[in-house]
């Protein structure tokens, strides 16, 4: 099963107190850029409703290293198709379209399939129920099918609102240009852009990997560099909100000094809180100290509760207090601040008339 996840709003009192797509030097560009690139063409499919019956998939190739893709959400989803004759990349040796998952069997195609369609029920439950559907991050060589589906989701359930929104680890050195690229392609298509900034989670994986196929290390070299990453795209983002007000970003940090850059940049725009349009999380049970003055300031702020079997769960704990430096000296620095509030109430004859704070603690 895995570890999962549930973003957790703070309850009650408390809660107030509350593309084109770069892959290997080919860029697949949306049916909403042909025209604006004059890359030809004249397909008459951009902007339809997608509600109606998809034609079948076309891609043109071009001298210059490009295609034009008119694939979907909804010829993804559709049963009466097999994606393996949907999903075509270009050989780069002959420049012929072939299919991605030639080597699937029958069976794994209809799992394929059945996962696609699971999503589809999921991000519609969303939209219904007026909640974001955040999809994680894994290791980087997964990740670019993870942000493709990500976004065929976006741009077909993020029309009025962002309801999906991608994940994005800033220890990568193309963190950036992901981010851009997909704000830019939100903008040319018009719908609402929505993104999660971690720092990233599989350091240690990711550069072993590197070094024992031999490509270049995708982390950034320090944990500064991907301290600068994360300041650079959140403030990308933070703009793309102040400019055009359809972008969100949910701040994933326990780190103190990323929560008060991302303050004084709202200030600094003129973003404003009730907007929300910007969200802060920390797991439950670290970085209280963060959370409660957040939410208490009327920022959205929410507690990530991690669950599944305890053999899973606890490794995964464990590697996040091993990312998070510092988490000992800020648990420190939790207990001493708790035990400062429970003196001053205390002193002023109140430690059980304000108990509401310590049962959510």
């Amino acid at each position: 099963m895995g570890v999962r996840g549930d973003l957790v709003p703070l309850p009650g009192a408390v809660r107030r107190q509350q593309q084109g797509e770069v892959f290997k030097g080919q860029r697949w560009l949306s049916t909403a850029t042909k025209h604006r690139e004059g890359l030809g063409g004249g397909d008459k499919t951009a902007g339809r409703d997608p509600a109606r019956p998809c034609k079948p998939p076309v891609r043109i190739w071009h001298s210059a290293p490009s295609t034009v893709d008119l694939l979907d959400w909804n010829s993804l989803i559709d049963s009466r198709t097999k994606l393996s004759k949907l999903l075509l990349i270009p050989n780069m040796q002959t420049g012929q379209l072939e299919p991605l998952l030639s080597r699937f069997t029958e069976e794994e195609d209809l799992q394929m399939k059945r996962m696609l369609q699971r999503m589809d029920v999921l991000a519609k439950r969303a939209t219904e129920k007026g909640v974001r559907l955040m999809v994680d991050a894994e290791q980087s060589y997964f990740q670019p099918a993870i942000s493709r589906l990500t976004l065929e989701m976006q741009r077909r359930f993020n029309r009025d609102r962002a309801i999906i929104f991608n994940t994005y680890q800033c220890y990568l050195k193309e963190a950036y240009d992901n981010v851009t690229v997909d704000v830019e392609l939100s903008r040319r298509e018009g719908w609402h852009f929505g993104t999660k900034l971690v720092r990233g989670a599989y350091m240690e994986q990711e550069r072993e990997r590197a070094a024992q196929i031999g490509y270049e290390d995708p982390i950034n070299p320090t944990y500064e560099k991907t301290n600068e990453m994360y300041h650079r795209c959140l403030d990308y983002i933070l703009e793309e909100i102040k400019h055009s007000r359809k972008a969100n970003v949910m701040v994933a940090s326990h780190n103190e000094d990323t929560v008060k850059f991302t303050l004084r940049r709202m200030m600094e725009l003129g973003i404003h809180p009730s907007e929300k349009k910007v969200y802060f999380g920390q797991l439950l049970g670290m970085c209280d100290q963060i959370t409660f003055p957040l939410g208490q300031a009327g920022f959205p702020v929410y507690k990530y509760v991690p669950y599944g079997p305890v053999n899973e769960v606890l490794p995964y704990l464990s590697r996040r207090a091993q990312e998070n430096r510092g988490f000992m000296q800020r648990a420190n620095q939790e207990r001493d601040l708790l035990w400062r509030e429970v003196k001053r109430r205390v002193l002023t004859g109140s430690l059980f008339t304000q108990g509401l704070l310590c049962l959510h603690l």
